[in-house]
């Protein structure tokens, strides 16, 4: 099925001399028609300006497209701008080759499907005759054949369109596409949806007529632009058999000067993570945009303004109360982050801060009241929630990066404050471990209890940075010992935790039964479930080694005890790996994904959960869900940062 360019014209040699008119090995009949010239094209990445994706299908053998080096996986694709019979593809290899390859078709971009794979490719030209249908192809480089990248001189996709009997019908043309918002690094756009004869099963956006996205709705933001640069926009509406409409009305948006106010914005990627963290498989700008988006609908159906008094609230409709504060911190880490996509985070972020300031705690009124009745009043003791003030003080430090501090809001000293209240009255000054809260006093019953997914490590660090005070790397090495020791001793082949552990000023253990809310409080339950996530997060940003190790443990057990596939991951386990309960939540599932960023070994598993992420419908009943995996896309995507 390969054949080098030197091999084909030897070949070609011998054959007209013989007289015989045939074709190479592999070659498509004259039928087949190149479908890829000229077409949108997108890859993983480029090793910089002039290795476009496009130079690789302009029938041009002078140009080509090149990924950045010493990097796997990468990939190239190409719409054919409808669906197609394919039949042959053409690589034609720059000396940066693929060893080891696949071509794949899609109907959507999303989902895929191997036609052909190879180990053992060696360069020059592979022409390949091949059997699948789709609208999208592509290449995709699971191993370099050098220590450069993967490099095409051309991209050749041949087959044959339409005669099928099928939906030749596009939609009509979305009609007036607009600029809605605009950032130092991020353009907003809107449209009218458009009609079809089926059904419009989404939309392409274009820059400078470029592709650079897909929205299901009628809505898109696009990141990761340069200050003050103009842009031209268009969209296309498709259906399910891969008819595009024509192109809209096109509009042109202007990015802000000076940043716009955004120090660190969605999608800059400023704070890289530490070497060899992996991210799903795609490029960057699709990848941030995914998370855009379902940042819009977790706004959509969780962001409110119901009491008025200038405040917005998170809504909470599957916690006990309608407002509760770990709901807040999660709106405040979200938002602030989330400045330079959203032009209203700013608006959202001060409106969050003007409610938790509006609802203290009655023990220390520098923390939040935990929870709010339907009327934003703090009820059921007024007291806080660890989690919830660990956060709103992250929340506001991201916030004084982002934005400063000299607006309404002295976002910097209000963090301090609240840091310092944090550790005077909620870590245990004898176990520099965290307590359930402020409430839990010394003679207590739960004086010597801590919560793991409170157990947020990097958040210490953010502490210690912000106010100097050395107090918080002993505590930040406390909590990692103690995740050791109860990996070691309590999971030593799942490395689970439990919800909640007692004991903390002896040996500290997981609860036996019921100690706070649950006869499953000392099993990996709806608390426990997030401190993949918490863990992860530290592990990818800081590449600190117990945090990694910590990590590593959970990815090993997951992934071998669903056998890959992120469908298997149960709602619930004993710390021996028992399942619970059978179904599935994105509180289990996403978590994972974090702790799999942190094994090379894990990029086919990691793409799973991500994808299985992707295919889960935001259920507007449970911020907690919602809440848990938006901060995990974040957080694959390598948009999360420390402060």
């Amino acid at each position: 099925m390969k054949i080098t360019l030197k091999g084909a014209l030897l070949k070609s040699a011998v054959l007209l001399t013989a007289g015989l008119l045939l074709l190479p090995l592999g070659h498509a009949v004259a039928a087949d028609t190149l479908l890829s010239q000229g077409k949108p094209s997108t890859s993983s990445s480029i090793e910089g300006s002039g290795f476009e994706a496009a130079k690789a299908v302009d029938a041009n053998t002078g140009t080509r497209w090149a990924s950045v080096e010493g990097h796997d996986p990468e990939w190239i694709r190409v719409d054919l701008g409808s669906t197609a019979t394919i039949s042959r593809v053409k690589l034609n290899w720059e000396a940066a080759y693929g060893k080891s390859y696949k071509i794949q078709t899609s109907a959507d971009g999303s989902t895929w499907t191997d036609i052909f794979s190879t180990t053992t490719g060696n360069g020059a030209i592979d022409d390949l005759t091949v059997s699948g249908s789709g609208r999208y192809v592509r290449m995709y480089g699971t191993a370099r054949g050098t220590a450069w990248g993967y490099s095409l001189w051309e991209f050749e996709v041949y087959g044959t369109t339409g005669g099928g009997g099928g939906d030749t019908t596009p939609p009509s043309t979305p009609g007036n596409l607009a600029s809605t918002g605009t950032t130092s690094s991020g353009v907003s756009l809107a449209w009218n949806a458009s009609t079809d004869n089926v059904g419009v099963t989404g939309y392409t956006v274009y820059r400078n007529g470029t592709e650079v996205g897909n929205a299901s709705g009628t809505t898109y933001t696009d990141t990761g632009l340069t200050a003050a640069t103009t842009y031209t926009y268009t969209v296309k509406a498709r259906d399910a058999a891969g008819n595009l409409s024509g192109a809209s009305n096109s509009v042109t948006a202007t990015t802000q000067t000076g940043g716009g106010g955004v120090g660190v914005p969605f999608g800059s990627h400023l704070q890289p993570y530490a070497a060899g963290m992996l991210r799903p498989t795609g490029s960057q700008s699709t990848l941030d945009q995914k998370v855009v988006d379902y940042y819009q609908r977790w706004k959509a159906a969780f962001v409110k303004q119901n009491c008025g008094n200038g405040w917005y609230e998170v809504v909470s409709p599957d916690a006990d109360h309608p407002y509760v504060g770990e709901a807040q911190g999660y709106g405040m880490v979200v938002t602030a982050t989330m400045a330079g996509a959203d032009p209203a985070a700013k608006t959202i972020f001060d409106g969050l801060v003007k409610y938790v300031l509006a609802h203290p705690s009655v023990i220390n009124s520098d923390l939040l009241a935990a929870e709010q009745n339907d009327a934003c009043v703090s009820v059921n003791g007024s007291d806080n929630a660890t989690d919830a003030d660990m956060d709103v003080a992250y929340g506001l430090l991201l916030a004084d990066r982002q934005w400063g501090s000299a607006g309404t809001y002295n976002y910097k000293a209000l963090a301090i404050r609240r840091i310092n209240a944090i550790k005077a009255d909620v870590v245990n000054p004898e176990t520099n471990l965290l307590k359930l809260a402020d409430w839990s006093e010394p003679g207590g019953e739960h004086y010597y209890i801590s919560r793991t997914s409170d157990w947020m490590i990097d958040h210490f660090r953010a502490f210690k940075k912000a106010t100097g005070d050395t107090k918080w790397d002993t505590v930040r090495t406390a909590h990692q010992n103690v995740i050791a020791s109860l990996q070691s001793s309590y999971a030593p082949n799942t490395g689970l935790l439990p919800d909640f552990v007692i004991n903390t000023n002896s040996s500290p253990k997981p609860a036996a039964g019921k100690v706070l809310e649950h006869e499953y409080d000392g099993r990996y339950w709806w608390n426990a479930c997030r401190t993949p996530w918490r863990i992860g997060a530290d592990a990818v940003t800081s590449a600190d080694t117990k945090s990694l190790a910590a990590a590593r443990k959970l990815n090993t057990w997951v992934k071998s005890k669903t056998g890959g596939n992120p469908n298997n991951i149960a709602t619930g386990y004993q710390l021996n790996g028992t399942q619970i309960e059978a179904g599935s939540d994105p509180s289990y599932f996403a978590p994972f994904a974090v702790v799999a960023m942190t094994d090379s070994g894990s990029q086919a598993w990691l793409d799973a959960i991500w994808n299985k992420m992707l295919a889960t419908p935001i259920a507007t009943d449970s911020y907690y869900a919602a809440s848990i995996q938006l901060q995990v896309m974040i957080t694959a995507t390598h948009n999360h940062w420390v402060p």
